[in-house]
């Protein structure tokens, strides 16, 4: 995996750290609480096995001093010897009597007689403290009666350094393991980093593109027009030259209001500012209007313009985006078209699907250029070279049509011409 730089050297970078921090940051915090939570479980856990430990202790003991005295023992027989029986180091029994005398051991720690003085006056006693020595106990204290009517506190005691060196060892091993997690974690956030500016990095790069390509088509008109009006100004010159110059300026400034427009739709397409309407409306009304519209170009160049098939073909959608996408495929058609040639244009609503079909006999496009006519600025040479267009027509048609969900599909063979299909969805 390649590694980031250690010092950001784009917005890119900073933007890959900042999400694997908060990668990290994120996993990080969850692992903490999570690593609390369980040794908070099982802090409380052990404490509630220890208590109903401590509690079974005593009622072990208070059974052994009932069968004892069922068997004739003496109460205060029976209840030495079912401490001296029952008794573990492990979980040591304490016995006082009603006086709060020490029976059982003789030498009982003076917390462990104020619990059996609390027992003594409540009935239980339950706490936990640390002695002199910094030992940390917990116990459980229970008054009883003998048959005889003699009370007694029994007290069972646990000393809590074994559960403490047990939980010491969980939270190491949570620690070594949340260490190696988060190891783990920064790469992996290193990794999902790249992953999710990808996208990003894609948008910025068509960005770039497309900043350059605009750059570059209207660095030509621009220069165009500067260099014929500094040429017009160096000397005076006849009005007809003059005239000359104006209309070529003219011409030069139409192709850079017509590549502004484009640039203009592509930025709006791509910030989602423009939507296509849903609205019925004819096919074949918008096809005839935008083949009286492209007459007057197809006049211009030589070219026969002609309507073909001519169904009713009802659609739902956007009708003055769908006449733009009609005229830049006419526009395109006939600039392609040598004088002489022919752009057909049929409407068809076969399977109650829409759909338009323009074809003409010009040029045609070569078959490894066919994937790309779509593409923004693309522009086929040498024939699209001299057209004067900018690449932006098809890519604006494409948007078109994507926006009423319909297949765009372009054929063509060098020489013979090419025929474009745009089907719409049937209207529901």
């Amino acid at each position: 995996m390649k590694l980031l730089p250690l010092r950001p050297r784009t917005p890119l970078d900073r933007l890959r750290l900042r999400l694997t921090a908060w990668y990290v940051g994120m996993f990080a915090g969850s692992m903490l609480i999570m690593r609390l939570l369980l040794v908070w479980s099982f802090a409380r856990q052990v404490s509630m096995d220890l208590d109903r430990s401590l509690r079974g202790t005593t009622e072990d003991m208070l059974r052994a001093v009932r069968i004892r005295e069922a068997e004739g023992a003496p109460s205060r027989l029976a209840v030495l010897d079912a401490v001296d029986a029952l008794d573990d180091p492990n979980r040591p029994l304490y016995l006082f009597d009603g006086a709060r005398r020490s029976l059982r051991p003789r030498d009982a720690e003076p917390r462990i007689r104020a619990a059996a003085a609390t027992a003594l006056r409540a009935g239980q006693v339950d706490y936990e403290f640390t002695t002199a020595g910094g030992q940390r106990w917990r116990l459980f204290g229970q008054l009883f009666r003998a048959q005889d009517g003699t009370p007694y506190v029994v007290v069972a005691v646990a000393d809590l350094a074994e559960i403490d060196a047990e939980r010491a060892r969980l939270v190491q091993t949570l620690l070594l393991n949340a260490a190696l997690a988060l190891v783990l974690m920064t790469g992996g956030g290193l990794w999902l980093a790249r992953i999710s500016v990808r996208p990003v990095e894609a948008v910025m790069e068509h960005m770039r593109r497309f900043m350059a390509d605009a750059a570059h088509e209207l660095r030509t008109p621009l220069a165009v027009l500067r260099g014929r009006a500094e040429l017009a100004l160096e000397q005076e010159r006849p009005p007809a030259a003059y005239q000359s110059a104006l209309a070529e300026i003219l011409r030069e400034s139409e192709r850079l209001g017509s590549i502004v427009e484009h640039l203009f739709t592509l930025a709006r397409a791509d910030a989602g500012e423009r939507q296509a309407a849903h609205e019925p409306f004819y096919l074949d009304d918008v096809a005839s209007d935008a083949v009286q519209a492209a007459g007057v170009l197809a006049r211009a160049r030589g070219v026969r313009l002609e309507l073909g098939t001519y169904e009713e073909a009802p659609l739902v959608g956007d009708p003055g985006l769908v006449r733009q996408l009609l005229m830049l495929l006419l526009d395109n058609a006939v600039k392609f078209t040598p004088a002489g040639g022919t752009v057909r244009v049929d409407v068809s609503a076969e399977g109650g699907r829409p759909a338009v079909v323009v074809q003409d006999t010009g040029a045609g496009i070569a078959p490894e250029a066919l994937p790309h006519v779509f593409d923004r600025f693309y522009r086929e040479d040498p024939a699209r070279t001299r057209t004067g267009g900018a690449g932006l027509g098809l890519s604006i048609a494409r948007w078109i049509a994507d926006q009423h969900g319909a297949e765009l599909a372009i054929e063509s063979q060098p020489g013979r011409g090419t025929r474009v299909t745009v089907r719409f969805p049937a209207r529901v």
